[in-house]
């Protein structure tokens, strides 16, 4: 019985234990919560502390795109960082990159700093992204993988539930500082960036016994088994971040915003989490279709209800079509990851990591650019209506899935 790269697995590993007992989980599931608090908490304040300078919206619009453009254009070079330096100084380097620069946004709201925060803060969020999801999938046997992807998802998906809805009333409410301390937090993480890195099968960055997670993400070969996947991830992500970017300009009451978003990350969050281990007994591909539709049924509610800026008499409803999309983007992240691993192989890991995480954050970009530019002219409705048409072009490659 082995790990992906042909190492053992740990010492005191059972599958019929839980997922948490294995050696390192713990302190995986610390970086990715300490870690994504960093970036969960500036993501919709960032761009108010830049409108609080001066600037208009378009120039907040730049902070996140920035963000993410820095995350993508990093995420490549992580397989080749952690041959060269090792897991524990690559994941370090994620946290100190994610919460120094939040930290420093206390010292001015100049749009041209706030941009290059924006930049570094990337550059972390990009290497924590593809070691911290390579590192779930090479603590544990392979029979294990979608329950450790599960662990995992939990674990980063809890500071989008607990700090994304709520970040821009408390920057409003009680001050722009203390979101800038909670988003330091990644710092806080650093130590068991240590204890993780003692689990890994890559425990000298020069062994070339175990190359798993070493190799670029350059060969043909990857690209075509994973890309399915991850174009069915750019689709489903592509929606969510249309709903993320946009829910406070679809509702006509302010709380009806944070209440919709609540109700898309819990579900999220906990699909992210079942899904994995559901696809170790049935299979991830057998479940990728089904999610799919509920993405659509979603997206076409959210379209009916946003022709109009939605109201409190809609309430149910908007709640309905925020969570039905919050479960097929839990579910469908958690399934593509698992079988972007799964066709990639355990020698390619960190190649199926980073292009599965490009995918991520493009799609993200891409749904606050394209239904932002439709709804100027067409309004919110006919925005989330093209998406859900996008979301659905994705069902064969679902569908193909299932063999």
């Amino acid at each position: 019985m082995t790990v992906p790269g042909g190492a053992p697995p740990p010492r005191g590993e059972d599958l019929r234990g839980s997922v948490w007992s294995v050696p390192g989980m713990v302190a995986l599931a610390v970086v990715a919560f300490t870690g994504f608090s960093g970036y969960a908490a500036l993501l919709p304040v960032a761009p108010l502390w830049a409108v609080r300078g001066g600037a208009d919206s378009a120039g907040a619009g730049l902070v996140n795109f920035v963000l993410l453009g820095a995350t993508v254009a990093t995420q490549f070079a992580v397989p080749a960082l952690i041959r060269r330096v090792g897991w524990a100084l690559t994941l370090s380097l994620a946290l100190l990159l994610l919460g120094v620069p939040a930290l420093l946004h206390i010292l001015t709201d100049e749009l041209g700093v706030i941009l290059a925060l924006s930049a570094v803060r990337g550059v972390g969020f990009g290497i924590l992204t593809v070691a911290a999801s390579a590192a779930a999938v090479l603590l544990v046997d392979p029979a294990r993988r979608g329950a450790a992807v599960g662990a995992y998802s939990l674990a980063l998906a809890a500071p989008n539930v607990l700090l994304m809805p709520v970040g821009s009333w408390v920057a409003e409410t009680w001050g722009f500082w203390i979101v800038f301390l909670l988003s330091g937090a990644s710092l806080l993480g650093i130590p068991a960036t240590v204890v993780l890195a003692r689990h890994l099968p890559e425990r000298a960055t020069h062994d070339h016994r175990h190359p798993a997670v070493l190799e670029a993400p350059t060969g043909r070969a990857t690209l075509r088994v994973v890309l399915p996947p991850t174009l069915i991830l750019l689709g489903i992500t592509l929606a969510g971040g249309a709903l993320i970017t946009f829910a406070p300009q679809m509702v006509a009451v302010a709380w009806l915003a944070t209440a919709g978003l609540f109700a898309f990350g819990l579900v999220s969050t906990l699909l992210r989490w079942r899904a994995g281990g559901l696809a170790d007994r049935l299979g991830s591909g057998r479940l990728l279709w089904a999610f799919v539709l509920v993405a659509v049924a979603g997206l076409l509610a959210l379209a009916w209800l946003t022709r109009d800026p939605v109201g409190t008499g809609a309430l149910l409803l908007w709640l309905a079509g925020c969570a039905l999309l919050g479960a097929a983007y839990g579910g469908l992240q958690t399934l593509t990851m698992i079988r972007a691993f799964e066709k990639a192989g355990p020698r390619r890991v960190g190649a199926a990591s980073a292009i599965w995480n490009a995918g991520f954050d493009a799609g993200t970009a891409t749904g606050s650019v394209l239904v932002g530019a439709v709804a100027v002219g067409w309004g919110f409705g006919v925005g989330m209506a093209i998406t859900a048409g996008l979301v659905l072009l994705t069902l064969p490659i679902a569908l193909r899935s299932r063999r």
